[in-house]
């Protein structure tokens, strides 16, 4: 293969996460996160850094502050620099001192997710006048395929046509082609903060499939119960663990994430969280919160499957880092191509702790023999050229600005309703007013031809606040203030004199 497909490639995201209150200058703390990656192994040598620009737009600095924090990692022998070229990691990095101790772990700070399943058929989400038109739909849990990169696609699947070795066309093991391995590792690594190797990756279709081979490898070692967030739209692993025999227990969730004093009374065998941008609330797991995760799941010699479905769309906040890097023997990573790139890709990725990689793979090659190799090798191309961050950095701003035009609409129409989760993602959540029917509210919607979902339908237990789901990755802004509008129109109905 070429050089595209060994090298660490162009690393256009870091995950850095800065502490304005620390009383640490800014440039120290770059300095510190990227020589722990540099030492970890997460920035491989090679790997050519952002541009100073770049990355000090990205996390709010200035250029100077970027620069000074390269200059001295470059003066200590991490990473060297050209005039005119990439700033990269050094081929050989400087020895670590004897006191330094072992490189510190990925920060805590910090549907997949929703894999896009159809919402739930209930009266509640079924237009009240079938011949009124859908003029503008809310649906959640969708990207814009539109912008999907087909050239840079293109540029990958020529470039795997013509250099792939005869023999990665031939059966491969249950995990999957080992260049995607390796690339998806200088990404997770990198951008996630998690604590991947390439023997530990399980290539699947999606993320419903993934949850479908960890259900079926717990189940036969011996589980008997899954936990889930409440609310969670996880229907797989809600079917999929009933299907196995599993009892499922929903976890109440609060403002930030998993109640986790809920988790310690479920005495479950997994729990299913989604803790960088909880679905559908919006909620980030802190870092005390996901310690005490880890700490249960240790007690209990449990598993977290951690659905890390859109964190790379944030637009008002740092980087969250994976709570996998955190725990990688308790922790099972799930990652998936359908909210960032398309859902018809049906790719997929497992980070599986060590001992249960044999039986997760041998699971997957007994479902069908394995993913498709040229896809496989085609998205390693693809992130090992840096196409995958460069679409990532494009795709922010636009749906930032439909974020926008959403909270915009909804300050002037219905300033009433408290929108929760804006930070990142793709979705919305916006509270009712007490008195204010979540059911009630959704038909009226439908019969003024806008569709949005309530929350009711994805709680496992008892009641809740009422509350909607607006997505907004797949609408432009006229047709989200016109939504917004007419919803407006539907609860004064609602509401009546």
């Amino acid at each position: 293969m070429g050089r595209s497909r060994t090298s660490p490639g162009p690393a256009e995201d870091l995950l850095i996460e800065l502490d304005r209150d620390a009383g640490v200058a800014l440039h120290r703390q770059i300095e510190a996160s990227i020589r722990a990656d540099v030492r970890a192994g997460r920035l491989r040598a090679g790997t050519s850094l952002p541009p100073t620009r770049t990355l000090a737009a990205g996390l709010g600095v200035s250029r100077g502050v970027v620069v000074e924090a390269y200059q001295q990692l470059v003066a200590e022998g991490y990473l060297t620099s050209r005039p005119g070229g990439y700033t990269q990691v050094s081929a050989s990095m400087p020895p670590v001192p004897a006191d330094a101790g072992p490189a510190p772990p990925a920060g805590p700070s910090g549907p997949t997710g929703p894999a896009g399943p159809a919402p739930p058929a209930g009266p509640a989400q079924r237009p009240a006048a079938r011949d009124v038109p859908v003029r503008v739909d809310f649906g959640y849990g969708r990207t814009d395929v539109s912008q999907f990169p087909r050239a840079a696609w293109l540029r990958s699947v020529r470039t795997v046509l013509t250099t792939t070795p005869n023999d990665r066309l031939a059966y491969l093991d249950g995990r999957g082609a080992p260049e995607l391995h390796q690339a998806l590792c200088d990404y997770l690594n990198r951008v996630r903060g998690t604590s991947c190797a390439p023997g530990d990756v399980v290539i699947c279709n999606g993320y419903a499939q993934g949850i479908s081979l960890l259900i079926e490898v717990l189940a036969r070692r011996g589980a008997r119960r899954i936990a889930v967030e409440d609310p969670s739209p996880d229907d797989d692993a809600r079917m999929l663990a009933a299907r196995a025999g599993l009892d499922v227990v929903g976890v109440p969730v609060g403002r930030d994430g998993v109640r986790v004093d809920a988790l310690d009374r479920a005495e479950a065998d997994a729990v299913v969280l989604t803790p960088s941008h909880q679905w559908p609330t919006g909620g980030v797991l802190p870092a005390a919160a996901r310690a005490r995760v880890i700490g249960w799941a240790k007690r209990r010699r449990a598993f977290v499957i951690e659905d890390d479905y859109d964190a790379e769309y944030r637009y008002d906040r740092s980087p969250v880092g994976a709570m996998q890097g955190l725990a990688p023997d308790h922790v099972v990573y799930c990652g998936t191509a359908s909210k960032t790139l398309a859902p018809g890709l049906r790719l997929g990725w497992l980070v599986v702790p060590a001992h249960l990689v044999a039986d997760v793979s041998a699971a997957k090659l007994l479902a069908d023999r394995g993913s498709p190799v040229i896809d496989q090798l085609t998205f390693a191309d693809f992130l090992a050229r840096g196409e995958f961050d460069r679409h990532l950095r494009r795709m922010r701003p636009v749906y930032r600005r439909r974020r926008d035009a959403l909270l915009d609409a909804l300050r002037t129409h219905l300033p009433d309703l408290e929108p929760a989760g804006v930070a990142a993602g793709q979705h919305v959540v916006a509270w009712l007013p007490p008195g204010l029917d979540e059911a009630a509210v959704v038909a009226a919607a439908a019969r003024h031809g806008v569709r949005v979902h309530g929350l009711a339908p994805y709680r496992l237990a008892g009641s809740g606040p009422g509350g909607l789901i607006f997505g907004y990755a797949v609408l432009g802004e006229r047709a989200i203030a016109e939504g917004v509008a007419l919803l407006a129109t539907a609860i004064r109905e609602v509401r009546g004199p």
